[in-house]
């Protein structure tokens, strides 16, 4: 990113910080009174709403530079148009608790990550193969006054599972689907852009007590329109047990998550002949296994309070996770933030700190030291770091502005290309952004 551009992003914070605390959302929902770009549509909009239908969109754009470190240095910019639909099948047709849900995007533009830096943690969580393509398709349905529900159809684990409270401000992918599911699992698993035919059952064991499972497809293959709803035969199953609770008379939240894939997974180290892929009289193809499996725990702590009757704040979370080290390429997963809402007197206002970590097996670390033993000294495979310091301004009820600040840590985490030993993407990469969201 060029200075000149890096000057407006810092004049544009300062802008935004320095506004006057009475303001609010600068005054802007006093010219913009529609909580929509596009307005009521001539009052076709929440007639249509009375009727049980919602019909509704938006567009996130971003431009992100890459100032130090990587592949190289550039900047690129990049999009997502989302469509949707909602429909309350009681209001519409009288179907009581049943709702309809679907999404389509529209992904345009370069990734930064797959452009300039080549690491392993997406910078951007709107970052993707430019394509237009189905999401989201499925029926839900409420049962036994509410407290238990069914989702089927085509859904993404990603919407409901190993999931913060306090992590969504970030822009970097792994505050929402951590890398080690992103990365590890085939086709990044069912999450975006890509989401899976499965079913989903969520039961309300008491008020502060609730289980939810779910059952995936597990196909590999990615459909660039999101209309192929076959399955090779794979399976993804994911459930999670979450707590609420109040400590020091804040709320708590715990949950604690496992999840299985049925697929064959490639062995890090080893061959089909249990030879180290790194050894010349190796055949090259890697040796296979039988499944994968891995397990969560999730914190969110609201650390403290705006006002006596308010649950916001300033929050903390804090995410773990782990898998076998000798069928994935990331064996650790670690987050955590703080995020407070309503900085500088700005109530729609929200910023945070985040910090995230991705352990390298220790597969992919012996099989650099069987490399380095036999052909000389390469890069010790370790981690992946990203530190986020985030701004998100709400200058009008359908307008967000975004600047973001990242550090890479490791970008690549040193992992072995075995067709380039010693490439080293080095120890840094530092990415200046500025994201808008506009509700359409």
């Amino acid at each position: 990113m060029a200075p000149t551009e890096m000057r407006w992003l810092g004049a544009l914070f300062l802008v935004l910080i320095a506004s006057p605390a009475g303001a609010q959302v600068l005054n802007y929902d006093e010219i913009f009174k529609s909580p929509n770009l596009t307005g009521d549509w001539g009052g076709e909009r929440p007639r249509l709403e009375d009727q049980g239908i919602q019909l509704d969109g938006d567009e996130i754009f971003e431009t992100l530079g890459n100032t130090d470190g990587g592949v190289r240095q550039g900047a690129v910019g990049e999009g997502r148009l989302e469509l949707f639909a909602n429909v309350d099948m009681a209001k519409a047709f009288g179907l009581s608790g049943l709702i309809f849900h679907a999404n389509a995007y529209q992904i345009h533009g370069e990734g930064l990550t797959s452009h300039d830096l080549g690491n392993l943690i997406t910078v951007s969580n709107i970052e993707a193969q430019p394509s237009t393509r189905l999401f989201d398709l499925w029926f839900q349905q409420s049962l036994f006054d509410d407290t238990a529900s069914l989702r089927v159809g085509q859904i993404a684990a990603d919407d409901e599972f190993f999931v913060s409270q306090y992590a969504p401000l970030f822009i970097s992918s792994t505050f929402g689907w951590p890398a080690i599911m992103g990365i590890n699992l085939p086709s990044g698993g069912p999450a975006y852009p890509v989401a899976r035919p499965g079913a989903r059952v969520r039961v309300a064991l008491s008020p502060d007590v609730s289980l939810q499972a779910a059952l995936f497809s597990g196909d590999r293959e990615i459909d660039p329109t999101g209309f192929d709803f076959e399955t090779n035969g794979d399976l993804f199953a994911i459930s999670e047990l979450a707590y609420t609770t109040r400590l020091f008379d804040l709320p708590t939240s715990l949950k604690l998550g496992g999840w299985i894939h049925t697929g064959l997974f490639a062995d890090q180290r080893f061959d089909t002949t249990h030879l180290s892929l790194a050894n010349p009289a190796s055949n090259g193809i890697a040796a296979e296994h039988r499944g994968d499996y891995g397990g969560y725990f999730i914190i969110d702590q609201l650390l403290w309070r705006k006002d006596g009757a308010s649950d916001t704040g300033l929050g903390a979370f804090l995410r773990l996770g782990g898998n076998p080290s000798d069928r994935n390429l990331i064996e650790l997963h670690l987050d955590g933030g703080l995020t407070y809402a309503g900085p500088f007197g700005r109530d729609s206002d929200s910023i945070g700190i985040g910090l995230s970590y991705e352990q390298v097996s220790a597969g992919q670390r012996d099989l650099a030291a069987d490399f380095g033993a036999l052909n000389g000294f390469v890069p010790q495979p370790d981690f992946e770091s990203v530190l986020e310091l985030s701004y998100q301004a709400q200058v009008a009820s359908w307008w967000i502005i975004q600047p973001d600040l990242q550090w890479v840590i490791h970008p690549g985490g040193r992992v072995l290309n075995l067709s380039n030993p010693r490439a080293n993407l080095g120890e840094g990469a530092v990415v200046l952004g500025l994201r808008t969201a506009i509700s359409l």
